[in-house]
């Protein structure tokens, strides 16, 4: 069957009507038997210009042609080589046969003639066979008229046009000589080899032979790298879809080329704080290539593990580790999207590979003096992102450095040490000079002061990857206290108290319905006791009313996965931060980090929980405990037992009974306070009632904590009447020194006013010219000299223990100014009745 009678066949099949009278099908007709039969070349040039005309806006021409037009076009191909004008007219009149049209009018459902169009053209392996050979044609619109009509193929019925390329010789060749071609062609090659070359590994692997990696790194670079535009973006599609799941094509890109020239597309060149649409889709389809590199291609492939443990040692070789850095940390003005894939990056390079851990640990970021290092950096980012999608990313840094990773673990859970006092409550944005483990802690000790409950979560994450099938670690933050000791204020409180207070509710009722041990005192009916005496059963059940009245457990998503990058889904990912401003409409009344780690299985648990809990705290309730149930046997007399025996055992049994008894009607006693309660607005709504006891919930807390405030209170007051006992001693002290000092003046002008003395009695004696007189000049400055000296020593001796009285004055002014005293008023007067005495005497020369 040939190629018309087939078309016309599958035309009467979908419309009914195989001879159509329609005024497209005979104008089509005549057009066709003009080319075919015409005899003046211009009158067959402009019927074919007509024919293309009619094509590209009618369907029913479309329709038409394709019934009729294919074999008279592919003569034309075939035959007449030599026209260039009826080649390019024939091939552009394909074309558009082969293109859908347009009409939003039209119903959703009707049969597209461009489709049916290259199904039927895509059947032919001649024909495909014919359009390659076009493609060695010296002129340039024959060329690039073949490579639409083979992408306009492709797009449509792949695997049928991929299996008619790899039977025709030289199939593949001919088109990657396109990419050397002009550049106008090169880019419709690039995105025909793209279509081609996915899942479709022996493609792949003659594509590659034929020097793709050099081409397309060579276009890359003459492109401009990342500052590209979308030619860069559909090179590095050609080259993901060359390395995924391909072990073998990532070797030879590894041993031949290396990955120098992948790695230079993520240095940022130019103004760095500039960054279009199109360069952040370059960055992420980078980015692409190298999570492709870490997987180490498909999961069948026996050589997977080791090429992938391969592939990340070389990278970061080639410093991959800064570039990811500078792109997802240290780049705040980069837009999100590069961001949160440069970090799942930096945790994928890492995740299991010790080398790479060491060398991501001993990163630091920042300039001299404003250093830190890089996991400070990224734990910061943890804390402190507005960005769902980003605290996803650098969390994921975090669980695999921790995972398998005990001496990592380690070496994190160090650094949680209590933080200075002064740094407990200081604001989120001082955490620039703390360690990793106090900014940690800090975070976890955010909720309360100042109701930063997302922080704290953040931060419990994170805190849980450390603990993570690590004993040492755990027992370590189980000693964990939260702030430094302070003598004066009693036991600060532990860590673990802090963070436990999200799902108890959840975990006390799996104790109820789980816990069968028969063992006195740690079965489900001392559980409920506990649950009803401590925090009473209407409290505990208003805990899960809270929480499906949440929007978490009325809205849960489920994850989406992650497809490869090609040109119409890179566009969404780059203007990822529009989904994050509707992640922000959805947080009015619980936490987005809540959102990412409770899963639909998880809530649907919880909601399902409560009912079960009910039901076996009722049943728990309502039956008699085994040990003290009444078994007919114990109440007659056993063979060869005394009476007094018999009455001892049942004494102690009635006992056993009234204790039982007077157990049950405390716990009734409670049950009916919560039952009163719970029906004193019986006949109002559930809304207020369920707002009342949480109010009685809230005051009761607001009671202990001021009870607490109370006791802290009452040791700083004890605090500050010590410190001012200290103060008034060394203000005593002071005044001694003051004293010590006046006196030590008092005999140095003693010694001034001697000196001066004997220097007029040697002015004397000069007076007199005594001619044996000893050198008077000398006697003069050599008693100076000693006198100066001995002063000096007294001074210095004085100097010294002055620094040191004035350095404890110093301490306690810096003490008492913590516990809200007034430094200044205490000092006032203080050294105002004793000042230096003032030289009135001048020397002589």
């Amino acid at each position: 069957m040939d190629l018309a009678s087939r078309y016309k066949g599958v035309v009467g099949f979908v419309f009914g009507n195989e001879n159509s009278g329609s005024s497209e099908d005979s104008y089509v007709e005549r057009l066709l038997d003009r080319i075919s039969n015409g005899v003046l070349a211009e009158d067959r040039r402009n019927a074919i210009a007509e024919l293309q005309s009619v094509v590209a806006e009618s369907r029913a021409a479309q329709l038409a042609f394709g019934a009729m037009g294919f074999p008279v076009l592919m003569g034309v191909l075939k035959e007449e080589r030599d026209d260039v004008e009826m080649v390019r007219g024939a091939l552009e009149t394909l074309v558009g046969a082969l293109t859908p049209i347009d009409h939003s009018k039209g119903p959703t459902d009707e049969v597209q003639p461009a489709l049916m169009n290259t199904d039927l053209l895509s059947r032919e392996s001649e024909s495909i066979s014919l359009l390659l050979s076009l493609l060695s044609e010296e002129d340039f619109y024959v060329r690039y008229y073949t490579l639409q009509i083979l992408t306009a193929l492709l797009t449509n019925s792949p695997n049928r046009l991929q299996e008619a390329i790899l039977s025709i010789p030289r199939g593949i060749t001919r088109l990657m000589d396109m990419l050397m071609d002009r550049e106008v062609i090169r880019n419709e090659a690039l995105l025909l080899l793209t279509y081609l070359t996915r899942e479709a590994e022996e493609i792949q692997k003659i594509v590659v032979f034929e020097g793709a990696f050099e081409k397309l790194f060579s276009i890359i670079k003459e492109e401009g790298g990342s500052e590209g535009g979308v030619v860069v973006q559909d090179s590095l599609e050609l080259l993901n879809n060359l390395l995924r799941s391909n072990a073998s094509n990532q070797v030879l890109l590894r041993e031949t080329l290396g990955f120098d020239p992948l790695i230079s597309i993520l240095k940022l060149r130019g103004s760095t704080y500039s960054f279009t649409q199109q360069k952040t889709i370059n960055l992420l389809s980078a980015l692409e290539t190298i999570n492709l590199l870490m997987m180490g291609g498909s999961e069948a492939d026996p050589q997977k593990d080791s090429n992938k443990i391969t592939n990340k040692t070389v990278l970061v070789q080639k410093r991959l580790l800064d570039y990811l850095l500078l792109l997802g940390v240290e780049s705040q003005w980069a837009p999100i999207a590069v961001r949160c894939s440069a970090l799942r990056c930096i945790g994928d390079l890492v995740a299991g590979h010790r080398k790479n851990l060491d060398a991501l640990s001993s990163k630091v970021l920042g300039e001299e003096p404003q250093v830190e290092p890089a996991l400070n950096s990224i734990l910061r980012i943890i804390l402190r992102t507005s960005s769902m999608q980003e605290f996803i990313a650098a969390d994921h840094v975090f669980k695999n450095i921790c995972e398998k990773n005990m001496d990592g673990q380690a070496m994190l859970a160090s650094t949680l040490i209590p933080q200075p006092n002064s740094m407990t409550h200081a604001p989120l944005e001082e955490d620039v000079n703390m360690s990793f483990g106090s900014m940690l802690l800090h975070g976890l000790a955010s909720s309360e002061s100042d109701g930063d409950l997302e922080s704290c979560c953040r931060a419990a994450s994170v805190l849980t990857y450390i603990l993570k099938d690590n004993t040492q670690c755990k027992e370590r933050v189980l000693r964990i206290q939260l702030e430094a000791p302070m003598p004066s204020l009693g036991a600060p409180e532990l860590l673990l108290h802090r963070i436990v207070r999200g799902l108890a509710a959840v975990l006390l009722g799996e104790c109820v319905i789980y816990n069968k041990s028969s063992e006195n005192g740690k079965d489900g009916f001392t559980v409920a006791d506990a649950i009803s005496q401590k925090i009473g059963l209407t409290s505990y059940f208003l805990k899960f009313d809270e929480m499906q009245r949440s929007f978490l457990f009325s809205s849960v998503r489920p994850a989406l996965s992650q497809k490869p990058l090609t040109r119409s889904t890179t566009a969404s990912m780059a203007e990822i931060e529009d989904d994050e401003s509707d992640l922000s409409d959805q947080k009015n009344e619980d936490h987005p980090i809540l959102t990412s780690i409770f899963d639909a299985h998880f809530v649907n648990f919880v909601k399902s929980l409560e009912v079960h809990i009910r039901e076996n705290i009722v049943d728990v309730y309502s039956r008699p405990k085994n040990d003290v149930a009444v078994v007919p046997a114990e109440m007659e007399q056993k063979g060869g037992e005394s009476d007094k025996d018999y009455i001892q055992r049942l004494k102690a049994f009635v006992e056993k009974q009234c204790s039982e008894i007077q157990k049950l009607l405390a716990r009734n006693a409670t049950l009916a306070e919560d039952l009163a309660r719970t029906g004193e607005s019986g006949h109002s709504q559930s809304e207020p009632r369920v707002g009342s006891g949480s109010d009685r919930v809230q005051a009761e807390t607001l009671r202990r904590d001021l009870q607490e405030a109370s006791q802290r209170l009452e040791m700083l007051k004890a605090e500050k009447a010590k410190i001012e006992s200290e103060a008034s001693m060394y203000q005593n002290l002071a005044g001694k020194l003051e004293s010590d000092l006046k006196s030590l003046s008092d005999a140095y002008n003693c010694l001034e006013q001697t000196n001066l003395h004997l220097e007029k009695e040697v002015k004397a004696l000069k007076s007199e010219g005594t001619s044996t007189s000893p050198d008077i000049e000398a006697i003069k400055a050599e008693a100076k000299e000693e006198a100066q000296k001995e002063s000096e020593a007294e001074l210095n001796d004085l100097l010294v223990c002055l620094g040191q009285e004035q350095s404890k004055v110093e301490k306690l002014s810096a003490r008492l100014s913590e516990i809200g005293e007034d430094v200044d008023k205490l000092l006032e007067g203080i050294g105002d009745d004793m000042g230096l005495p003032e030289d009135d005497d001048e020397e002589e020369d």
